[in-house]
């Protein structure tokens, strides 16, 4: 009926609501997984590593390929709180004698103990075997001298950590498993003593620091989770730019990403702070405000023009005969990706023009690549002119209002609100913006809720580039209107990129009028704010808030 996957490392097959087939699988975690047209199952996992079951002869594994699989899953090491091992009593556990016996249903796990270790094996149905899943840690029952496993309330653990929050207070235990997430434990632990959630940086720090080098799965590579956008915490790794370059809750890496260049490599040094490519560090005594007032916009400029293009063509074949572009209305799109991310030198026509104008109009569910054009596209003077102009503006808002619907497909939210962006790179776009700010910023606002940290990066940054604009003009009325949306995006917004963004269009608006500042008082934003002046990263995040609140 339907296949799930799990942190357990388990794939797992349910027909008519009992798990008919459970798969572990030689990896940390499992991310995701689809079932193709000819009933083959597929899944993702933490290792990077793609992997294909199905139940048909012809295209199974050699059995030499099954043995290598079997051979790595029999290696891994299991955690006994991440999976449905429940207690575990080495002591109580039978030999390998007890694996005579048949199983009784499909996935059901068996520990054993072997020369002091303890194994786990899972019955499999179809085999009529047991199959080895891995070596349980933490569980030898041998002494601390032994095994050196430390005894914590009745459990082993590889370290027991004595934290003392303060001198005259009473010192906590902090056990610790090399299997553990350090930031999880961290908070577990200051949840379970009440203790000031202002301490979790400062106790996962501490964890790290004091197990480094001990690590349960060595990786070669670091992959990025598809659902954060960040690389797989693995203790003891480095937790420097090892993320995959574009990774996109939307999509996976590799896939076509809107907005997003999956070939982009960070530049060492010198990074612009407002680029997201990371974070600035100061290295003088005194750190100096680059941040704030701001003079130019922020745009969204990353690409990869194949995948975008790629895409396009694969959604037009599955469009209705009236959206449907010919074979030369693609080539006319190539042409205007390629004339406005600068690997042509030629300026994009009025045919070109209109073809994107079609395809914008496409369908909710398919306009995604349309719209990523779109966004790239409006960064061209002549393309920013002929949208912008007076002639066609209100037909061009009207669309990129119509995706920034609460209810509507986040891909095309995202995509709008960049868009909206990157027209302020050129004077039309700016004059458009500025006119039409009112019923923009009111729909735009909407996109706060949800948890989706890309659209409020978006969204910040929209506001960001409305304060620049308005930095140049005496609006008073304008400015109140950006430091409500600031005060109501921030009781929402999680993701520090976007606080960052946001915090520099507060300095912005604030810098050389006292009438903004106060305005900003008088909505509690000072109060608001505080709390980020303590932020250990990135750093610029902290050293912003700190600029600001000196103006406050």
């Amino acid at each position: 009926d339907f296949v799930t996957t799990g942190e357990d490392r388990s794939l797992r097959i349910w027909k008519q609501g009992e798990c008919a087939q459970t798969i572990r699988l030689p990896a940390q975690s499992v991310w995701c997984c689809c079932v193709l047209d000819n009933g083959d199952i597929v899944v993702g996992a933490s290792d990077g590593i793609i992997r294909v079951f199905t139940e048909s002869l012809e295209r199974t594994a050699s059995a030499e390929e099954i043995q290598a699989f079997e051979n790595e899953l029999s290696q891994a090491s299991i955690d006994p709180k991440t999976g449905d091992l429940g207690d575990i009593n080495a002591d109580d556990l039978p030999g390998r004698e007890h694996l005579k016996d048949p199983g009784t249903r499909d996935g059901q796990t068996r520990l054993v103990k072997d020369n002091g270790k303890v194994e786990a094996y899972q019955w499999s149905v179809s085999e009529a075997r047991w199959i080895k899943i891995g070596d349980v840690v933490g569980s030898s029952g041998a002494t601390q001298q032994t095994s050196g496993k430390v005894l914590f309330e009745g459990k082993e653990y590889d370290y027991v950590f004595t934290i003392d929050v303060n001198e005259s207070g009473p010192s906590y235990k902090l056990p610790y498993n090399i299997s553990d997430d350090p930031w999880l434990t961290a908070y577990n632990f200051l949840q379970k003593n009440d203790l000031n959630p202002m301490f979790l940086d400062q106790v996962a720090n501490f964890i790290m620091d004091n197990t480094k080098g001990q690590t349960l799965l060595s990786t070669s590579a670091q992959f990025s989770d598809p659902f954060t956008g960040a690389g797989r915490y693995v203790p003891g790794s480095s937790s420097g730019s090892s993320t995959i370059p574009a990774a996109d809750p939307f999509t996976g890496a590799g896939r076509y990403v809107p907005g997003s260049a999956s070939n982009a490599i960070a530049p060492v040094g010198g990074v612009d702070p407002y680029t997201g490519m990371g974070a600035y560090q100061s290295t003088a005594p005194k750190v100096e405000n680059i941040y704030f007032p701001k003079k130019d916009a922020v745009t969204f400029d990353q690409a990869n023009p194949m995948q975008i293009l790629g895409k396009l063509k694969e959604l037009n074949g599955s469009a209705t005969e009236e959206h449907k572009l010919t074979e030369d209305d693609l080539i006319i799109l190539e042409k205007l990706l390629s004339a406005t991310c600068n690997t042509s030198a030629e300026t994009p026509t009025a045919q070109q023009l209109q073809t994107l104008w079609r395809a914008v109009n496409w369908p909710e569910d398919i306009v995604f690549p349309a719209l990523d054009i779109l966004r790239l596209s409006v960064r061209h003077p002549t393309v920013n002119e002929n949208f912008c102009s007076e002639k066609d503006h209100v037909q061009f808002i009207i669309l990129l209002l119509k995706f920034l619907n609460p209810k509507g497909k986040q891909a095309n939210q995202l995509l709008a609100l960049r868009a909206l962006c990157n027209c302020f790179v050129s004077q039309a776009g700016q004059k458009l913006m500025m006119e039409q700010r009112d019923e923009i910023m009111t729909q735009a606002i909407e996109m706060k809720s949800g948890n989706n940290k890309n659209i409020h990066i978006a969204l910040a940054t929209l506001t960001l580039n409305y304060a620049v604009c308005l930095h140049k003009v005496n609006n008073i009325e304008g400015k109140a209107q950006c430091l409500s949306v600031i005060s109501t995006v921030m009781e929402v917004v999680q993701d520090l990129e976007a606080i960052f963004r946001l915090l520099v269009a507060l300095g912005t608006l604030i810098s050389d009028d006292t009438n903004a500042v106060q305005l900003a008082k008088s909505l509690g934003v000072d109060s608001q704010i505080k709390k980020y002046a303590s932020v250990s990263e990135p750093a610029k995040v902290k050293e912003c808030c700190r600029f600001v609140l000196n103006l406050l």
